[in-house]
């Protein structure tokens, strides 16, 4: 019957800098033209971007049967 080898261990993830996050500009013409695909209006428009208010109506998580 043959030895069992050892197994490897896997390599991990490396240990080096972090990738730095680019500043975003949420009113470039890129992110404009997207925003005015995605939102239905002015109130949703700040929704998404992350400007929420108080007493803003929660959406429905799942599928209603």
């Amino acid at each position: 019957m043959p030895a069992k080898g050892k197994k490897g261990k896997g390599q991990g993830k490396s240990r080096g800098k972090k990738q730095k996050k680019s500043e975003v500009d949420i009113l470039s013409p890129a992110a404009m033209l997207n925003l005015y695909y995605i939102a239905h209006n002015v109130a949703d428009c700040l929704h998404l971007r992350g400007f929420h208010w108080l007493g803003a109506p929660k959406g429905k998580k799942g599928r209603s049967k």
